[in-house]
């Protein structure tokens, strides 16, 4: 396995992606199979709903891993690169958030059936579309296929499949329109509609930055590509939006919301976020503008949801004279549907927060240092105390050397936390490099040094200097080559053994200076919650509601229909 893969979260990482792939499948073939029979009602939706909701959970937690492994070992220092296969699985995640919103306008309304037959049928297609940036090798990635035979194959399906669901949609667009209209832009449906446009609009904007490579090139010849600045320039605004959205959403009045009753929901989010914005200008944090916005809009959300759970309890003790955590268990079994998408709104502003927060008050260095020699990074000062220096073994053979450093981490004189950071060189295969030699021209992997809290991570990583080793490393190979001439491989392994022991050893008492990363962010781990929190969420919404709930229902649509049948 490629040495950079081989870490925990890579054990379902990829698994968790392609059963979220794989899930949307379900709810693709229904509104396929729906669209061709005109049952164009709210019954498909009803079936695959939970279909949905399985793949962005599983989907969504795929991609929360994949920026985990990011952060601890790529040595880079950050947990999203908008790197292409990335945004492959952002992309249909993204899409079918916004599908998961609109279907309950449909089942409330008869409103955007088209729009959501379109919404999962181009979340379907995105599916494909990443597993072709993953298996084509068409764009350059760390995590594609460097080459392969699927590309011609994948570029037919994704044709046949964008080509088969314009013709559906066109061809049944009389079937598809919507039973109402929106009666006020104050209303829950006009903020969900505008939550699919921001939602869409994030899509579009991570399709084109990934795919403006490709294009330019057919334009002009030449490949261009966008960064992450490209990406943040309009990425940033929208997530604002969306994050102020996903407060007012919840708590508003479907159909039409009257100024009073808005007042009487929003007087106390509203305050929240101006006494954060006090707080944002009190600690002088304006001049990052952006994340203090963030951070204001995060409060609105948090004080929506935790007022809507209070309301909640408070009516639940009333009724029942439960105590407050029985309360709010039972009035979370009760509508898993609705408290679960309270938390997941609540987890995805919380990590926000922690994106916000980790982008725009990061202190970050390089420095080349030498034993004893200290860094300032932030409010932190690191010392490179002692360099390190070991051999792994594989099963047979020396699997990588590894070079690495103890430093030690002060705030206002008192040791923080002492961090190892670590470079491991495996062996390249091209045996001409050298016996010595080719362990520092194969593939090399970071692990890093962290220390993570509620308020701040230090994280670490260190790259020694392999070119300053070089005149050893080309002695060590001459005489080993010298040294060995007539041995049999088992005696050449041994001495192999002895004089790769000997040159850790050399790098240890003696190191040449070392370049080191040393980054401090702030709230990094809020990310790392507020995703947990929103998969939570997820998981409550998806959860079957308990069977007397289900009677209840069965009993009332069994009454509904005797009724009926009566009136014929």
């Amino acid at each position: 396995l490629n040495p950079l893969l081989r870490h925990p979260s890579m054990m379902i990482h990829p698994p968790m992606l392609y059963t979220g792939y794989t899930l949307f499948a379900v709810p693709f073939a229904f509104a396929v199979g729906a669209i061709i029979k005109r049952h164009v009602g709210a019954d498909w939706i009803a079936s695959t709903r939970r279909f949905a909701l399985a793949a962005w959970i599983f989907l969504g937690a795929g991609i929360l891993l994949g920026a985990r492994w990011s952060y601890t070992e790529l040595g880079w220092g950050g947990y999203w690169a908008w790197d292409p296969v990335e945004n492959a699985s952002l992309m249909p995640w993204l899409t079918g958030t916004a599908f998961l919103h609109s279907i309950m306008l449909q089942e409330k309304r008869g409103m955007l059936k088209m729009w959501n037959a379109s919404l999962i049928l181009t979340t379907g297609t995105l599916c494909i579309l990443g597993t072709f940036l993953v298996r084509s090798g068409i764009l350059d990635s760390i995590h594609a296929f460097g080459a392969s035979t699927l590309g011609i194959p994948f570029v037919v399906l994704i044709g046949v499949l964008i080509a088969g669901s314009v013709a559906l949609v066109v061809s049944r667009r009389e079937a598809l329109r919507s039973e109402h209209r929106i009666d006020s832009m104050l209303s829950r449906e006009a903020v969900f509609i505008a939550n699919n446009i921001v939602l869409v609009g994030l899509a579009f904007v991570v399709f084109w930055g990934t795919f403006f490579p490709l294009i330019a090139e057919a334009l002009t010849g030449n490949r261009k590509s966008v960064g992450p600045p490209w990406f943040d320039r309009y990425t940033v605004p929208l997530a604002l939006i969306l994050t102020l959205l996903s407060g007012v959403g919840p708590v508003i009045a479907w159909r039409r919301a009257t100024w009073r009753n808005a007042r009487r929901a929003f007087a106390l989010p509203v305050a929240a976020g101006l006494v954060t914005l006090v707080a944002c200008v009190a600690f002088g944090l304006t001049d990052r503008f952006g994340a203090s916005l963030m951070f204001v809009f995060a409060a609105f959300v948090l004080v929506t949801v935790g007022q809507e759970l209070w309301r909640g309890v408070g009516a639940r003790r009333a009724m029942s004279d439960e105590a407050a955590p029985a309360a709010l268990v039972s009035l979370v079994r009760r509508n898993r549907r609705r408290y679960g998408g309270y938390l997941v709104h609540l987890g995805i502003a919380v990590l926000f927060v922690g994106v916000a927060a980790s982008s725009a008050f990061q202190d970050e260095r390089d420095v080349r240092l030498s034993p004893g020699q200290t860094a300032r990074v932030g409010e932190y000062d690191v010392r490179y105390v002692r360099s390190t220096g070991d051999i792994s073994l594989g099963d047979a053979w020396i699997e990588k050397i590894d070079f690495g450093a103890v430093l030690e981490v002060r705030r206002d004189g008192k040791l923080v936390e002492v961090l190892r950071p670590e470079r491991g060189f495996y062996p390249s295969r091209d045996d001409s490099l050298g016996p010595l030699g080719q362990f520092f021209e194969g593939e090399a992997t970071s692990e890093i040094g962290l220390t993570a809290g509620l308020w701040r991570d230090v994280w670490t990583a260190v790259q020694p200097d392999t070119q300053a080793l070089r005149p050893i490393i080309d002695r060590a190979d001459r005489g080993f080559g010298d040294a060995t001439k007539g041995f049999t491989p088992e005696q050449r392994a041994g001495v192999l053994g002895l004089t790769l022991n000997k040159f850790v050893e050399r790098y240890r008492e003696d190191p040449p200076p070392a370049t080191f990363r040393m980054i401090v962010s702030p709230l990094v781990t809020w990310m790392w919650i507020g995703a947990l929190i929103a998969i939570g969420g997820g998981l409550i919404a998806l959860w079957p509601a308990p069977d007397a709930a289900r009677r209840r229902a069965t009993a009332r649509a069994a009454a509904r229909v005797a009724q009926d049948l009566g009136r014929a």
